[in-house]
């Protein structure tokens, strides 16, 4: 199995890229997120991969960092989650923003992704829910609030009213919380909250 891929860009499309690696252009199968991140042409190009190998074809799917291809490998132990959902679910959303999204039961955010409607957005958050701590969040990252009560339920609901999406208040409440610490009232967590959606 293929699990890295170093080389040269050779060349991308919509939702592929072509690596060079010593002569062999291998089709490498991404989402637009990481295929933005490439570079020009004729760069340096290194993929963590994910190999398919089916009756009637293999195929790779990469990614620039692991805990990309890692809620890859997770969305696709949903039933009714392919490749190409899985590759559409993370064009539209960062790994920290999936993982924000299940915890704050946000489907509407999933479904945002081509290909994903509501019942299997819903899916995806439900069968997601107890796997998506099993993710480690990245340097920097706050993990995301699992079961908010008190204050942290507070801020979440005056961020709402204000027009938050539930996965973008999920995620500054988090950081606010990370920041200020837990015995944080309402007022501080939504000004730091405020200030970090900001940025």
């Amino acid at each position: 199995m293929i699990a890295k891929l170093r080389g040269l860009l050779d060349s991308t499309a919509a939702d592929s890229a072509v690596i060079d690696v010593n002569g062999v252009g291998y089709l490498v199968h991404a989402s637009s997120k990481t295929l933005g991140a490439l570079g020009p042409t004729g760069s340096p190009a290194t993929l963590h991969i994910e190999t398919q190998v089916r009756e009637d074809a293999i195929q790779l799917f990469g990614f620039l960092a692991e805990d990309e291809r890692d809620w890859f490998r997770l969305l696709l132990s949903v039933q009714g989650v392919g490749g190409r959902v899985a590759l559409a679910i993370l064009s539209v959303l960062s790994p920290a923003e999936v993982q924000h999204a299940i915890a704050a039961k946000d489907a509407a955010s999933v479904a945002r992704a081509n290909g994903v409607g509501p019942k299997l957005a819903a899916r995806i958050i439900n069968e997601l829910k107890d796997k998506a701590g099993t993710i480690a969040t990245g340097p920097g990252i706050a993990a995301p609030i699992s079961s908010p009560k008190g204050a942290v339920a507070d801020t979440l609901s005056a961020l709402a009213n204000l027009g938050f999406r539930p996965v973008d208040a999920s995620r500054a409440v988090a950081e606010a919380q990370a920041e200020l610490g837990e015995g944080a009232s309402v007022n501080e967590l939504l000004r730091v909250a405020l200030r970090k959606s900001a940025r």
